[in-house]
C-alpha cells in the first residue's frame, strides 16, 4: 500500500523506496548517481556493463549499504541464458557488497525462457541470503500475471506507460495474494511518448517526460518507475516533474488519448 505519491514499500519485500528509480543505462555521468542518492533515490537497476553506475554506487555503499537497494542479475539470451549464480556472484565483486537486494533474471520474453532450473537456482540464492529478493523483467504480460498468481517471485519488472496500457488488465488485478514489488520502465515509449505521431492535432499539445513518469506513479499498483536520463540535466527534470505530485484527472485523460494515438502507429517496440 503507498504511504505517499512519492514513497511506498515495494510490495511484499517491505523494503522502502522512492519511486522514481534510477538506471544509468544511458551514461548520464557518475555525478547523476550521486545527485540521485542526494535527491533520496534508493532503488537503482544496474546492468554488469553500467560501468558509472557500478563506480559511483561501490563508493556510495561503503558506507550507505542499507539505504540503497540495488537491483541487477543475469541476462536471457533467449538462445541460451547466463548462470543466476555465476552472474550473481560477479556482481557482488563488481559493486563491493555481500549481497544484492533484488537478483534478477532479466529479458525474459516467454515462458520457455525462465526454465524450472534458473528459478531454483535463484529461490537458492535467495534462501542463502545472498540475494535478498529474487525477479525478473518481462515484456510478457500474461506471463507476468501468472508469475504474480504464483507467488514465487518478489518483484516484476514490466512494460507500462500511457501507449501500453496491458497491465491494467493483465497484471495488476493479479497482485492481491502475493503482492509482488512492481517496477515499471520503459515510460517514454523510447520516447515516443514526447514525440507529435502522425495525426496529432498541430495545436494539441505534447507530453513531457514527467508526465510520462507521474502517469505510470498515478497508479498505486506500481512501485517504483525507472528513469534513465542521459545527463545530470535530464535527471534534474525528471526528479522535480514528479515531484509536482499526481497528475489530475483531466492530464490523465489527455496522457491516455496521447498513448492512443501513439499505439496506434503499429510500430515495434520491445
Amino acid at each position: 500500500m503507498n504511504q505517499d505519491y512519492l514513497h511506498t514499500s515495494l510490495g511484499r519485500t517491505g523494503r522502502p523506496v522512492f519511486r522514481l528509480g534510477l538506471s544509468a543505462s544511458y551514461r548520464p555521468g557518475r555525478e547523476t548517481v550521486f545527485r540521485a542518492v542526494d535527491e533520496g533515490v534508493n532503488y537503482f537497476f544496474a546492468y554488469g556493463f553500467d560501468s558509472q553506475m557500478v563506480k559511483a554506487l561501490r563508493e556510495v555503499m561503503k558506507t550507505k549499504r542499507e539505504k540503497i537497494a540495488l537491483a541487477t542479475g543475469a541476462y536471457n539470451y533467449i538462445f541460451s541464458y547466463s548462470s543466476p549464480r555465476k552472474s550473481l556472484e560477479k556482481r557482488l565483486r563488481q559493486f563491493g557488497t555481500e549481497y544484492l537486494d533484488v537478483l534478477m533474471f532479466l529479458g525474459v520474453m516467454k515462458p520457455k525462457e525462465l526454465p524450472p532450473r534458473v528459478l531454483d537456482e535463484m529461490v537458492k540464492l535467495r534462501e542463502e541470503g545472498k540475494a535478498r529478493w529474487i525477479g525478473i523483467s518481462t515484456h510478457d504480460r500474461k506471463f507476468a500475471g501468472q508469475l504474480a498468481r504464483e507467488g514465487i517471485l518478489d518483484v516484476l519488472m514490466i512494460r507500462y506507460n500511457a501507449a501500453h496500457r496491458g497491465a491494467e488488465t493483465d497484471i495488476f488485478p493479479h497482485l492481491t495474494t502475493h503482492n509482488p514489488g512492481i517496477v515499471s520502465y520503459t515510460s517514454t515509449r523510447w520516447t515516443r511518448l514526447l514525440s507529435r505521431p502522425k495525426g496529432w492535432p498541430a495545436d494539441q499539445p505534447v507530453p513531457t517526460a514527467g508526465m510520462a513518469y507521474r502517469f505510470v506513479l498515478n497508479n498505486p499498483a506500481v512501485g517504483v518507475v525507472l528513469t534513465a536520463p542521459r545527463s545530470l540535466a535530464e535527471f534534474n527534470e525528471n526528479i522535480a516533474a514528479v515531484r509536482k505530485g499526481a497528475l489530475s484527472d483531466e492530464e490523465m485523460a489527455f496522457m491516455r488519448r496521447f498513448g492512443d494515438a501513439v499505439y496506434g502507429r503499429k510500430e515495434w517496440f520491445m
